[in-house]
């Protein structure tokens, strides 16, 4: 499997990342729809398109109003957006409402709240809650061939023992590092992980590779969340999301 890495920094965009954007070609899966969802024309090989959102912030959402020039490049037969109802609502509310933007989104707003599991073709996807102002959530996609990816962003990070069960010896899990260890203090109050956290949750839920995302954009060092400390403790390859990065898993 391969991911495509098109917007990796949280809240807003800066020169050299978009929002959050991971895009899946062979699922025809997105996870979150920031800004760097306007990359994802050349990438598209299904016949349809789904966006699995974590939550209804603007820095997940905002690319959503972009899907009329990306359909126009590369149409598709079926668009179809996953979240918790509440946050689905908010979306369609405000982010397309007539004032704000005027031409309607024609896609399948799919809410997973009574669903705690479900597929989108061959794609097994569960989803948990997590601790973020106004509620996020974790999703994990498993297919047939025993590939498993777990994606935890906007979150201070849960280290309880169900959530290391469910996210346990993933291929790849792709969990937010926003802050260093300096300003934990500033990520529990915001909502976000930082260096030690997202360590301690590695160790616990022992994946085969680590990828660090929704970095803080204020961030311009090659390396912003010091995540030498966290390879040293992790029996993982541990990678730091860049805009333009596949991964491989």
């Amino acid at each position: 499997m391969r991911i495509h890495c098109l917007g990796t920094a949280g809240y807003h965009p800066n020169e050299s990342r978009h929002t959050s954007c991971y895009f899946l070609p062979d699922a025809g899966i997105s996870l979150d729809a920031g800004t760097g969802v306007f990359r994802l024309p050349e990438l598209i090989k299904t016949d349809s398109l789904n966006i699995l959102l974590s939550h209804a912030h603007l820095d997940h959402t905002a690319g959503l109003t972009y899907l009329h020039n990306i359909l126009f490049k590369h149409p598709v037969n079926r668009v179809q957006i996953w979240g918790e109802s509440e946050k689905l609502d908010a979306v369609q509310q405000c982010l397309f409402h007539p004032l704000v933007f005027p031409a309607k989104l024609e896609a399948q707003w799919n809410p997973i709240d009574e669903t705690p599991q479900f597929k989108i073709g061959e794609t097994q996807i569960s989803w948990r809650p997590q601790d973020h102002p106004g509620g996020s959530v974790a999703y994990r996609l498993e297919w047939p061939n025993g590939k498993r990816l777990v994606y935890s962003t906007d979150t201070t990070g849960d280290t309880s023992p169900e959530y290391a069960d469910w996210s346990h010896n993933a291929d790849l899990l792709m969990h937010e590092c926003y802050f260093r260890n300096q300003t934990s203090d500033w990520a529990q109050k915001t909502g976000h992980s930082w260096t030690d956290r997202v360590t301690e949750i590695a160790l616990m839920a022992s994946p085969k590779k680590l990828l660090l995302t929704h970095v803080n954009p204020l961030e311009q060092s090659t390396d912003p969340v010091d995540s030498d400390l966290i390879q040293q403790q992790v029996n993982a390859e541990v990678l730091i999301a860049t805009d333009g990065m596949a991964v491989d898993f």
